[in-house]
């Protein structure tokens, strides 16, 4: 039930969710968050459960080098974890593909670590850290970083990743590390095409991002094929594509209605975006996905008047990114029951219940991210939100009208 109401991402944020991982299930997080507690038959107090949260905000602040969303790192690049305030108690890195553990050495003192040898070459890594402060408060961080490789030296980075299957909202987009003054060469050098047939044409939405998509979401089943002839360099990508699954959340009614293969599901009652932070409206596409999630107020500037954080959860069960600027469809474990399906209290998230610890596979919570992969679709409706969802906030592309994609086109 949380989102950060910023309208436009840049491309370093929107760096951070572009690649094709599927079913990503790292532990703890950091991302924008508010959270509210609603008792049943009363009206919302979303602030009273943020209070007693922020209250036991930890003072340790962990820092990962380099941040959330990097990529092209070098595989000599220095990585390390640091913390102010506080020791260090856990340190994870992983290698999302394989799942295998990085080894890394603790200093003495407990306030950095690094791993203890060079990365590999086009890898993705998830890194995820646990510290406590001098009163044993905890808090969490996590980074997502992409090494670079040879064929990506000039590209930057594509996602979805090869040999990937994901959700038919997907698209296929190139991120470059550097600013491209001619787009049209550039864009003439990229092929896409489908084996459904179906015409894939690209977007510009900056000199740095470039995204390619069909008229209407892939076809289930069907095969895309990335053709990169760069500068020299030739890169085939291929990825497969899933099953269709749209998630329609409707604000008023408070239901989200779960269709696969056209054919309806699941209805779970949801609760969405306040009066004060309503939810975004339009098509957005699951980008990430955490078991558990640390969300803090502080990323996103909401701070109390003694400057702590307006909320500080630090494991936010069953979390999936839908935009760049911080909008989630996760669980929620500290509202009411009653909440669902009948109030909307969120910072602008949708929750669903969910207990603590999110170790139980039967609520709807669970369920949804069982049943969800990278690529599927989420679309929000009638809520009170008058704002336009930016379609490079993240990986909101179908917001933005056929017409209108195929005119950003160079080639088209």
């Amino acid at each position: 039930m949380i989102t950060v109401r910023k309208r436009h991402a840049g491309l370093a944020a929107a760096a951070g969710v572009l690649g094709g991982v599927l079913a990503v299930t790292a532990l703890g997080g950091t991302s924008s968050a508010a959270t509210s507690r609603n008792d049943a038959g009363n009206p919302p107090k979303p602030q009273a459960r943020v209070d007693q949260v922020a209250a036991d905000a930890s003072d340790a602040r962990i820092k990962i080098t380099p941040g959330q969303g990097a990529f092209n790192v070098g595989i000599e690049d220095p990585v390390k974890v640091t913390v102010s305030n506080g020791k260090l108690t856990k340190v994870t890195m992983t290698a999302v593909a394989s799942g295998a553990e990085i080894p890394g050495t603790l200093s003495a003192d407990g306030t950095s670590w690094k791993p203890n040898g060079r990365l590999e070459r086009a890898t993705r890594y998830q890194i995820a850290a646990e510290a406590e402060d001098t009163k044993g408060r905890s808090t969490t961080g996590n980074a997502t970083i992409t090494t670079v490789s040879r064929a990506n030296d000039f590209i930057g980075h594509l996602s979805p990743e090869d040999g990937s299957t994901v959700g038919v909202g997907m698209p296929v987009t190139v991120s470059f590390d550097k600013a491209i003054s001619d787009r049209a060469i550039v864009e003439s050098e990229i092929r896409v095409s489908s084996s459904s047939g179906q015409r894939v044409v690209g977007h510009w939405f900056n000199d740095g991002r470039l995204d390619f998509r069909p008229e209407n979401y892939w076809k289930p089943g069907s095969t895309v094929t990335v053709e990169l002839n760069l500068h020299g360099i030739q890169k085939t990508v291929t990825f497969e594509i899933g099953r269709s699954q749209v998630s329609t959340v409707d604000a008023k009614t408070k239901q989200m209605t779960v269709v696969r293969d056209g054919k309806t599901i699941k209805t779970i009652p949801i609760s969405s975006g306040s009066t004060e932070h309503p939810t975004y409206n339009g098509q957005m596409v699951i980008s990430e996905k955490f078991r558990h999630l640390h969300m803090n107020g502080a990323s996103v500037g909401l701070m109390k008047k003694d400057g702590r954080p307006a909320y500080d959860i630090k494991a936010v069960p069953h979390a999936m990114r839908l935009t760049a600027s911080g909008t989630f469809i996760h669980g929620n474990y500290w509202g009411a029951d009653a909440v669902f399906g009948k109030v909307n209290t969120s910072h602008g998230c949708v929750g669903l219940k969910d207990v603590k610890g999110g170790g139980d596979g039967k609520q709807p919570a669970a369920w949804l991210f069982d049943n969800s992969m990278i690529g599927d679709v989420v679309i929000v409706k009638n809520s009170e939100d008058k704002t336009t969802l930016a379609p490079d906030n993240g990986l909101s592309d179908w917001t933005m009208p056929w017409s209108e994609w195929v005119a950003g086109s160079t080639t088209h």
